[in-house]
């Protein structure tokens, strides 16, 4: 299982910056291809979920938590793999974070920079027969309109 800090790891992606509107979804569906390829549960955190919208969801295959304001995804996946215990040595921890690095690691986790996943991510991708296929584990319309509207509606609000 994947532990991701999605904020962190988005702008170690090419083509992807934090500014973008639409950044979360576009990562989830990176991670639905790299979870389908790589046959691994997947759990992203991202941090600053408006009001009334921090909840955990599920995106086909990816569970995607939004974090309310005032909370970090840094804590939040901590708190996480503590509650592992034993389990916590089958899991990969993706943040360049090296204070995330340093506890995930005593809970013995693995961890991984983010700039490392990237980079596996690539490889994989670029293997022979590894093309992308349709996966019906990925999010419907419904699911995308309701991702999209939460985080359009929070770009609204924040420029009030």
């Amino acid at each position: 299982m994947y532990l991701i800090d999605g904020h962190n790891l988005i702008p170690k992606i090419y083509g992807m910056s934090l500014a973008m509107d639409d950044k979360e979804n576009q990562l989830i569906e990176l991670l639905q291809e790299f979870a389908r390829l790589k046959r691994k549960k997947v759990e992203v955190y991202f941090d600053n979920a408006p009001p009334g919208y921090a909840n955990t969801r599920k995106f086909g295959s990816i569970t995607a938590h939004f974090i309310r304001q005032g909370l970090t995804a840094d804590n939040a996946i901590i708190d996480r793999v503590r509650k592992m215990g034993k389990q916590a040595s089958q899991v990969i921890v993706v943040s360049s974070d090296h204070a995330i690095q340093n506890e995930v690691r005593a809970c013995s986790a693995t961890a991984k920079s983010s700039e490392e996943f990237f980079r596996e991510m690539q490889a994989m991708h670029n293997q022979p027969g590894q093309s992308v296929k349709p996966d019906p584990e990925r999010q419907s319309a419904a699911e995308i309109a309701e991702f999209e509207r939460l985080f359009l509606q929070k770009k609204k609000s924040s420029k009030k």
